[in-house]
């Protein structure tokens, strides 16, 4: 059973230091080694293509350059900002997200553009992604400036007409907008963040992945581990159900944020009979392997 991450970013050579952080994403070889770190066999390679994402804005190609220096051990994503080539409302994304494919790309994400999921703009987009067939990383925002992410208002109405209008697209949600819609009855401070505490029932997360077979979840990030750790035993029973629907990752970033608390979680729990193997296996990597055609 291979194990796959679904979610990482990976640059080619230094670039640009983070402000705050003094350093960069990893390069191929740090984050090989986070991999090895954590018996992870492949990762998914997320291009950071719009500018509110981070520091500096990567290309797809410098992504896909990175990929090439360990072949069997990336998977190559590509990604698009819906506001390429003149900001049109008319753009035709089909033709580069076939050219992107040619070169190996399996999907495109991670979509982090500051738009509203109304906007023509990302339509365009998704309408070229369910032509193509690409499954579709994406980040949640809840307001426009000084944020990244798809905008989203609360119980996320944009995204299920999205689930209705592109059925060829697999969308899998991630980051604190998404996950924090696992419990209903939310605070906006508890929609921002890492919320606390019990499973409050009515939330849409569970709703929309229940509902839409083109709904999965990407657990990377401390968004995903904290929504399935919160209330653990709520946790281990999301995990059987959508068993089908869910994929392990790290979105480690940066060569010091080298762990990943939710594999720990995710053992311990097969270990101690909380999920059966077979959910273990297929969040681990049997879904990605299947979502991806690997």
């Amino acid at each position: 059973m291979p194990v796959i991450d679904i979610h990482e970013h990976v640059i080619p050579r230094r670039g640009f230091l983070h402000p705050a952080r003094k350093e960069t994403i990893c390069t191929p070889d740090e984050m090989v080694g986070i991999m090895d770190k954590h018996d992870i066999d492949k990762a998914v390679v997320l291009p950071l293509t719009s500018p509110e994402t981070f520091s500096f804005v990567q290309s797809v190609e410098e992504a896909f350059e990175a990929c090439d220096r360990y072949p069997d051990r990336f998977i190559k994503f590509c990604n698009v900002d819906p506001r390429l080539d003149r900001n049109s409302l008319d753009y035709d994304f089909v033709p580069i997200l076939e050219y992107y494919k040619s070169l190996g790309a399996k999907g495109i994400g991670e979509v982090t553009c500051n738009l509203w999921w109304h906007d023509r703009r990302l339509h365009n987009l998704l309408r070229g992604c369910n032509e193509v067939g690409f499954p579709f990383i994406f980040h949640v925002a809840w307001r426009e400036y000084d944020m990244y992410g798809i905008i989203s208002r609360p119980g996320l109405p944009g995204l299920e007409e999205a689930l209705q209008k592109y059925p060829n697209i697999t969308f899998l949600g991630h980051s604190p907008g998404w996950w924090s819609e696992v419990a209903g009855e939310l605070t906006p401070t508890e929609r921002q963040g890492y919320p606390k505490g019990k499973i409050k029932p009515g939330g849409r997360v569970p709703e929309l992945m229940r509902k839409y077979p083109n709904m999965w979840g990407d657990l990377s990030a401390g968004s995903g581990y904290n929504a399935v750790t919160r209330d653990p035993e709520w946790g281990y029973q999301f995990l059987e159900e959508f068993q089908d629907k869910l994929l392990m990752g790290l979105d480690c970033c940066y060569p010091s944020n080298d762990e990943c608390p939710l594999m720990g979680f995710l053992r311990e729990a097969v270990a101690k009979g909380k999920i059966s193997q077979h959910a273990f296996d297929k969040i681990m990597g049997e879904n990605a392997v299947k979502l991806l055609g690997l």
